[in-house]
């Protein structure tokens, strides 16, 4: 279920970027209508995390645009589509969510939050705002279920 939640949120972030205004929608509706997160949402759907990114919530979602996704190196993206590889496409999914509401005022410097994965993503607001080695490039925008960050870059859990 925490998966399923996780690409939610990751969902919502492709949305986020488009102006929004009126009623709010969910995550994955919000990633949807952006129209620059068609990879993300490719992959919440491919790692069929949809409905639970649907659902109550709520999330924070650190959400890649589609040039992160094309910064990957050549055939990553590809690669992890592909069914055989559904388990590592939703580690990735959801180690870009966090459980909860986290708005950009609730940071702290070199804070760390625990993601869906199950791994730790750190904050640092020594240079703006960064998501491990990824940069927020729009903050706080907030859907009817959880939170998308904007991110510049994939993070990728360890291995």
């Amino acid at each position: 279920m925490f998966r399923k939640l996780a690409i939610a949120g990751v969902a919502g972030a492709l949305i986020a970027t488009t102006a929004f205004a009126g009623g709010k929608k969910d995550i994955v509706d919000t990633a949807v209508g952006a129209g620059s997160f068609e990879t993300l949402v490719a992959a919440v759907q491919a790692a069929e995390l949809v409905d639970t990114l649907k659902g109550e919530g709520p999330f924070t979602v650190f959400a890649p645009t589609d040039e992160a996704f094309a910064a990957l190196p050549e055939g990553t993206v590809e690669s992890l589509l592909m069914p055989e590889n559904k388990d590592q496409l939703i580690a990735v999914l959801t180690y870009h969510v966090v459980p909860g509401k986290v708005m950009s005022t609730d940071l702290s410097d070199d804070m760390t939050a625990a993601t869906v994965q199950g791994g730790n993503v750190t904050i640092d607001l020594d240079n703006g705002v960064m998501v491990n080695d990824a940069s927020v490039v729009q903050a706080d925008i907030e859907t009817s279920n959880g939170v998308i960050h904007v991110i510049d870059k994939v993070i990728l859990p360890e291995s």
